[in-house]
């Protein structure tokens, strides 16, 4: 939201109470309190009347700063509020006549005593960002709404990313972005996924801790500034230090909360019957055999909207129509070894037999006049869960219990995004908080009723600040479209920015057929992602109705990523240990490399795989390499950067390259996502420079559900010799294999027999 009309006057009708000075600085043992005048105070008498804002300085972890600004406390909203880990750390103050200080870690803040106002972040003796003169403030627009705003320095060459899941460009500057949760596709400036954090090329971020409709005008109200703006007479937010970008994510997960580790079979392939497509246990057979046939691994079913009765949505009662036996078709399911997952959302339809029941109980939102909230969007009459109400959510969860006893294993929790706000909610708390906070309390129900099972997983389209820790999390309603697809991928790594480990997207997209060369491209995308999953809307996603090239992509695809399990498993552990995401924004785990900070149709699986998607029919596409010399991972040719390189691949291809010193642990089986990967595990090092060392990991993929190590190993190299040892585990078969050396692209290979520790190769 903008209040000034260019950069010295304000909008008509807009009236600013900009902090002056710390005029008054007190300490306790934890932080700095500074009233604020927003006049200079010159004299006494000039202490009476006028806007006094206080700001409260401290900090709930290492590195990590928190300003809180008030005007009047009193109209504070009591709920809701995110749950953000407090340590209550050791700090050092500092309070004399010209400024006043506070610092954690190695970050300081500093505040000048006396006019103009500034207020700077430091670390390592370098300026990270400023509050400057004008910048925080009380603002009041031309129909007297109140607001709290403030705003953060940007330096000449600084990049600002985040703020959830975005579809435009990956870089936010010169962008107008409200945190406002939106069912509105992927094409425009609407978004499932709105999270009020961003970090930047400068080593620190910043999380503006409140859960209602954030306004964040980035480089575009003032060029050299990020503005964010709050309705209401509070704000927070927190300085973040890095310095590197993966820093700064550790630490804001650590404050908001790390994900779940999504059950191994999660990331097999998901196939849907799509959404108002006709079908019953007859057509999901055909799909299941059609897979079966044509060697095609799948691991798990998806039922969309129509497993449900028409109108009754939800009423989670199967359509005895069309599915006379859904306790048979499930048990016959499983015993083709799949699992099952059903479609879900938060709305109750007049029609269900659960409107009565939930209405009478008290357990659906209601007006502010106490009567039910309905409308007619989606489904006749439909009103919404109070999920405030521990009654209710337990109302919900009970629903879902049966649907488990019937043999489901994870549901697809849809909506949550256009949630009114002219209502009472059962708690009490603010309608204008809990629009963008609804979807994780909806989220969380259904989390813990999964979990009550064993590892939950579920495919969310809606999240605010916290979702991450219940994926996984799909990229909404987009076209069948390349365009499309370039879209979905730039919202998926702009939400992985903001700590969202886990992401999935509609293969082939969601409205509309695609174009067989459409679907053959994003299958290879779709399968390089963390979670695959074929959706669609009015058509099926089975390849064979594409043609028969689609079925050869899908399937090798599919067994590719299978024989990758071993690696992406542990890409999935080190997401829930320390915040980072499976697919990573190429300027995440390149920083200091200029070529990479705008780059956003590619990505990093993992610390060591890069992805280019071919966004094109005819197969042409133009990519970055960072520096080295990197291998294919298709055919085991070299290709040094850094630099861009324009190829051209077939169908059965992409720039898919394996990083300088990388050692790549792939599995033995390529028919399932879920298999002991430490047994037949393949180390396969990569241009292993002469003198380097690394540790390999290979993570148990169940039944427990913590990821812990299946086995480790050590591989090293000295000289012409390339040896590993095992270090703990005691897998049957593992094996050593070298690529991208003087030798050739296949690589010499050396297998261990059981019982032995110790391999070696000689280049």
């Amino acid at each position: 939201m903008k209040f000034k009309d260019g950069y010295w006057r304000l909008r008509p009708g807009v009236r600013a109470d900009y902090a002056t000075a710390a005029h008054d600085v007190t300490a306790d043992a934890r932080s700095l309190r500074i009233l604020a005048p927003a006049r200079p105070i010159t004299h006494r008498g000039h202490t009476i009347d006028g806007p006094v804002l206080r700001v409260d300085l401290s900090s709930p972890m290492p590195d990590v700063i928190r300003v809180r600004m008030v005007h009047f406390a009193g109209s504070v909203p009591a709920a809701p509020v995110f749950e953000v880990r407090d340590d209550a750390p050791d700090v050092d103050l500092a309070v004399d006549a010209e400024q006043a200080s506070l610092t954690s870690g190695a970050l300081t803040v500093r505040v000048r005593r006396d006019a103009p106002w500034e207020m700077t972040f430091s670390a390592g003796g370098r300026e990270l960002t400023r509050s400057a003169g004008k910048s925080l403030g009380a603002m009041r627009d031309p129909d007297d709404r109140h607001f709290m705003v403030e705003q953060l320095g940007l330096s000449a060459g600084e990049l600002v990313y985040g703020l959830g899941e975005r579809f435009g460009p990956l870089v936010r500057n010169g962008q107008s972005v409200d945190i406002w949760n939106e069912d509105g596709g992927t094409s425009s400036d609407l978004a499932y996924k709105n999270i009020p954090f961003y970090l930047t090329n400068r080593g620190y971020g910043v999380f503006v801790n409140h859960p209602g409709r954030v306004s964040f005008e980035v480089g575009s109200e003032s060029v050299s500034r990020v503005q964010f703006s709050a309705e209401g007479h509070d704000l927070e937010y927190l300085v973040i230090h890095g310095p590197t970008p993966k820093d700064i994510l550790r630490r804001y997960t650590a404050l908001t909360g790390r994900p779940a580790l999504p059950p191994a079979w999660s990331f097999g392939l998901w196939l849907s019957t799509s959404f108002t497509t006709d079908y019953d246990e007859a057509t999901v057979a055909s799909f299941v055999d059609g897979m079966a046939e044509r060697d095609l691994p799948l691991s798990v079913f998806h039922f969309d909207c129509f497993w449900m009765r028409r109108y009754r949505w939800c009423d989670f009662e199967w359509d005895p129509e069309v599915f006379p036996d859904p306790e048979g078709m499930i048990r016959r399911l499983k015993e083709r070894g799949l699992r099952v997952c059903l479609w879900i959302n938060p709305y109750i339809g007049q029609a269900s037999a659960l409107f009565d029941e939930g209405a009478t109980a008290g357990h659906l939102l209601r007006r502010q006049d106490g009567t039910v909230w309905q409308d007619d969007h989606w489904q006749a009459g439909r009103a919404l869960v109070d999920f405030t109400s521990p009654a209710a959510r337990e109302w919900y969860a009970g629903k879902l219990r049966g649907l488990l006893d019937m043999g489901v294993d994870a549901f697809k929790t849809d909506f949550g995004e256009r949630i009114p706000t002219d209502v009472a909610y059962a708690d009490g708390a603010d309608p204008e908080r809990m629009h963008n906070y609804y979807t994780l309390l909806y989220n969380e129900t259904v989390h813990q009723v999964l979990a009550e099972r064993g590892a939950p997983v579920q495919f969310a389209r809606s999240a605010t600040v916290g979702g991450q820790r219940l994926p996984v999390h799909w990229g909404g309603d987009c076209e069948s479209t390349f365009e499309a697809m370039a879209e979905s991928l730039r919202g998926g790594l702009s939400l992985g920015l903001a700590g969202f480990g886990f992401w999935s997207h509609d293969i082939g997209g969601f409205e509309g057929r695609p174009d067989p060369a459409v679907f053959k491209r994003w299958v290879a995308f779709g399968l390089l992602s963390s979670h695959s999953r074929l959706h669609g809307s009015s058509s099926y996603r089975v390849p064979w109705l594409f043609d028969e090239e689609s079925v050869d992509v899908l399937r090798s695809f599919t067994r590719l990523k299978a024989r990758l399990m071993p690696y992406l498993y542990g890409a999935a552990v080190e997401a829930t240990a320390e915040g980072l995401p499976m697919m990573r924004a190429m300027q995440l785990e390149f920083p200091g490399d200029r070529g990479c900070d705008h780059l956003d149709a590619q990505y990093m699986l993992g610390p060591d795989l890069l992805v280019a998607p071919v966004l094109s029919a005819d197969g042409d596409i133009s990519y970055y390499v960072p520096e080295g010399t990197w291998t294919r991972l298709l055919d085991g040719e070299t290709v040094s950067g850094p630099g861009w390189r324009t190829e051209r691949h077939g169908f059965d291809s992409l720039p898919l390259l394996v990083r300088p010193g990388a050692v790549l642990a792939t599995g033995a089986r390529e028919d399932r996502p879920d298999y002991d990967y430490a047994d037949g595990v393949t180390l396969n090092a990569y241009r292993l420079p002469d003198g380097a060392r690394r540790t390999v990991t290979v993570p148990s993929s169940g039944p427990s559900p913590d990821g812990g190590a299946g086995a480790v190993f050590e591989v090293s190299r000295t000289g012409d010799r390339v040896s590993a040892r095992r270090v703990a585990g005691a897998p049957a078969r593992w094996s050593l294999r070298l690529h991208g050396g003087p030798q050739t692209s296949d690589g010499p290979r050396v297998t261990a027999e059981p019982g032995t520790d110790d391999i070696e190769i000689t280049l």
